[in-house]
Protein backbone atom coordinates (compact mmCIF):
# COMPACT_ATOMS: atom_id res chain seq x y z
CA UNK A 1 0.00 0.00 0.00
CA UNK A 2 1.86 3.15 -0.81
CA UNK A 3 2.39 5.97 2.15
CA UNK A 4 0.40 9.23 2.03
CA UNK A 5 2.43 11.73 1.74
CA UNK A 6 2.42 15.71 1.27
CA UNK A 7 3.30 15.46 -2.33
CA UNK A 8 0.30 13.30 -3.43
CA UNK A 9 -1.75 14.25 -5.85
CA UNK A 10 -5.36 13.31 -5.07
CA UNK A 11 -8.74 13.05 -7.71
CA UNK A 12 -11.67 13.19 -5.49
CA UNK A 13 -14.85 11.19 -7.11
CA UNK A 14 -18.29 11.40 -5.41
CA UNK A 15 -20.86 9.00 -5.93
CA UNK A 16 -23.49 11.99 -4.75
CA UNK A 17 -26.53 9.42 -5.38
CA UNK A 18 -25.26 6.82 -3.27
CA UNK A 19 -23.93 8.75 -0.50
CA UNK A 20 -27.35 10.53 -0.48
CA UNK A 21 -29.36 7.47 -0.22
CA UNK A 22 -27.10 5.82 2.30
CA UNK A 23 -27.28 9.05 4.68
CA UNK A 24 -31.18 9.22 4.92
CA UNK A 25 -31.80 5.84 5.19
CA UNK A 26 -29.71 5.51 7.89
CA UNK A 27 -29.48 8.94 9.40
CA UNK A 28 -31.83 10.82 7.52
CA UNK A 29 -29.59 13.22 7.30
CA UNK A 30 -27.20 14.63 4.74
CA UNK A 31 -23.94 14.74 3.59
CA UNK A 32 -21.55 17.27 4.50
CA UNK A 33 -19.42 17.79 1.44
CA UNK A 34 -17.43 20.04 2.78
CA UNK A 35 -16.10 18.02 5.32
CA UNK A 36 -16.17 15.19 2.67
CA UNK A 37 -14.01 16.80 0.67
CA UNK A 38 -11.31 18.16 3.29
CA UNK A 39 -11.31 14.62 4.86
CA UNK A 40 -10.85 12.53 1.32
CA UNK A 41 -7.22 15.65 0.28
CA UNK A 42 -6.45 15.43 4.23
CA UNK A 43 -3.21 17.38 3.72
CA UNK A 44 -2.22 16.27 -0.17
CA UNK A 45 -2.39 18.33 -3.29
CA UNK A 46 -5.89 18.68 -4.84
CA UNK A 47 -6.10 17.80 -8.54
CA UNK A 48 -9.62 17.37 -9.32
CA UNK A 49 -12.85 17.00 -7.22
CA UNK A 50 -15.44 15.64 -9.24
CA UNK A 51 -19.40 15.16 -7.96
CA UNK A 52 -21.64 13.14 -10.14
CA UNK A 53 -25.16 14.09 -9.50
CA UNK A 54 -28.41 13.16 -10.61
CA UNK A 55 -31.42 15.71 -11.97
CA UNK A 56 -34.26 14.58 -11.12
CA UNK A 57 -36.21 18.15 -10.86
CA UNK A 58 -37.03 18.47 -7.36
CA UNK A 59 -36.44 22.42 -5.87
CA UNK A 60 -33.60 22.41 -4.30
CA UNK A 61 -31.56 20.66 -6.48
CA UNK A 62 -29.56 23.51 -7.94
CA UNK A 63 -28.81 25.07 -4.64
CA UNK A 64 -27.35 21.34 -3.65
CA UNK A 65 -25.63 21.78 -7.00
CA UNK A 66 -24.24 25.36 -6.12
CA UNK A 67 -23.09 24.19 -3.00
CA UNK A 68 -20.82 21.69 -4.59
CA UNK A 69 -19.40 23.96 -6.90
CA UNK A 70 -18.52 26.25 -4.08
CA UNK A 71 -17.00 23.43 -1.77
CA UNK A 72 -14.59 23.12 -4.50
CA UNK A 73 -16.27 20.12 -6.66
CA UNK A 74 -17.30 19.91 -10.24
CA UNK A 75 -20.72 18.67 -10.90
CA UNK A 76 -21.07 16.57 -13.81
CA UNK A 77 -24.73 16.32 -13.95
CA UNK A 78 -27.59 13.46 -15.17
CA UNK A 79 -30.62 14.16 -16.18
CA UNK A 80 -32.78 10.79 -14.83
CA UNK A 81 -34.70 9.05 -17.19
CA UNK A 82 -37.95 7.57 -16.86
CA UNK A 83 -38.94 4.37 -19.05
CA UNK A 84 -42.23 3.66 -20.82
CA UNK A 85 -42.97 1.46 -17.62
CA UNK A 86 -42.92 3.88 -15.24
CA UNK A 87 -39.14 3.19 -13.93
CA UNK A 88 -36.78 5.40 -13.12
CA UNK A 89 -32.79 4.95 -13.68
CA UNK A 90 -29.80 7.05 -13.76
CA UNK A 91 -26.67 6.60 -12.20
CA UNK A 92 -22.98 7.42 -13.08
CA UNK A 93 -21.22 4.54 -13.30
CA UNK A 94 -19.40 4.48 -16.08
CA UNK A 95 -18.82 8.07 -16.68
CA UNK A 96 -16.81 7.38 -12.73
CA UNK A 97 -14.88 4.92 -14.08
CA UNK A 98 -13.65 6.56 -17.30
CA UNK A 99 -12.87 9.74 -15.35
CA UNK A 100 -10.84 7.41 -12.58
CA UNK A 101 -9.02 5.27 -15.68
CA UNK A 102 -8.66 8.85 -17.23
CA UNK A 103 -7.03 10.43 -14.30
CA UNK A 104 -4.87 7.88 -12.76
CA UNK A 105 -2.46 8.57 -14.88
CA UNK A 106 -2.09 11.90 -13.41
CA UNK A 107 -2.87 11.54 -9.56
CA UNK A 108 -0.96 9.69 -6.86
CA UNK A 109 -4.32 8.49 -5.17
CA UNK A 110 -8.07 7.98 -5.95
CA UNK A 111 -10.69 8.62 -3.94
CA UNK A 112 -14.21 7.27 -4.58
CA UNK A 113 -16.49 8.35 -2.19
CA UNK A 114 -19.35 5.69 -2.42
CA UNK A 115 -20.46 2.44 -1.27
CA UNK A 116 -21.21 0.90 -4.57
CA UNK A 117 -19.94 -2.72 -4.99
CA UNK A 118 -19.80 -1.97 -8.67
CA UNK A 119 -16.73 0.17 -8.40
CA UNK A 120 -14.75 -3.33 -6.83
CA UNK A 121 -13.23 -4.12 -9.87
CA UNK A 122 -12.19 -0.29 -10.77
CA UNK A 123 -10.33 0.03 -7.35
CA UNK A 124 -8.64 -3.40 -8.84
CA UNK A 125 -7.30 -1.92 -11.89
CA UNK A 126 -6.14 1.05 -10.61
CA UNK A 127 -4.37 -0.35 -7.87
CA UNK A 128 -2.15 -2.58 -11.00
CA UNK A 129 -1.60 0.62 -11.95
CA UNK A 130 -0.25 1.72 -9.15
CA UNK A 131 -2.64 4.18 -8.14
CA UNK A 132 -3.11 4.48 -4.35
CA UNK A 133 -7.24 4.19 -4.26
CA UNK A 134 -9.30 4.93 -0.89
CA UNK A 135 -13.02 4.59 -0.60
CA UNK A 136 -15.07 6.96 1.71
CA UNK A 137 -18.70 5.10 2.53
CA UNK A 138 -21.23 4.36 5.07
CA UNK A 139 -19.94 0.62 6.35
CA UNK A 140 -23.69 -0.35 7.00
CA UNK A 141 -24.38 0.44 2.68
CA UNK A 142 -20.73 -0.23 1.78
CA UNK A 143 -20.34 -3.53 -0.27
CA UNK A 144 -17.86 -6.02 1.45
CA UNK A 145 -15.65 -6.36 -2.20
CA UNK A 146 -15.66 -2.53 -2.19
CA UNK A 147 -13.61 -2.57 0.90
CA UNK A 148 -11.76 -5.63 0.45
CA UNK A 149 -10.54 -4.17 -2.77
CA UNK A 150 -9.16 -0.40 -1.58
CA UNK A 151 -5.98 0.92 0.05
CA UNK A 152 -8.02 2.25 2.91
CA UNK A 153 -11.98 2.61 3.61
CA UNK A 154 -12.85 5.53 5.58
CA UNK A 155 -16.18 4.88 7.48
CA UNK A 156 -18.17 7.84 7.83
CA UNK A 157 -20.64 6.31 10.17
CA UNK A 158 -17.64 6.36 12.68
CA UNK A 159 -17.89 10.22 12.78
CA UNK A 160 -21.49 10.99 11.64
CA UNK A 161 -21.27 14.01 13.62
CA UNK A 162 -18.32 14.81 11.01
CA UNK A 163 -19.41 13.80 7.95
CA UNK A 164 -23.32 14.51 8.14
CA UNK A 165 -25.81 17.77 8.73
Amino acid sequence: MPPIHADQRVAVLADAQNLYHSAQTLYSRNVDYSALLSKAVQERSLTRAIAYVIRADSPEEESFFEALADIGFETRIKDIQTFADGSKKADWDVGMSLDAVTLASKVDTVVLCTGDGDFARLCEHLRQEGVRVEVMGFDESTAAALRDATDEFVDLSEREETFLL
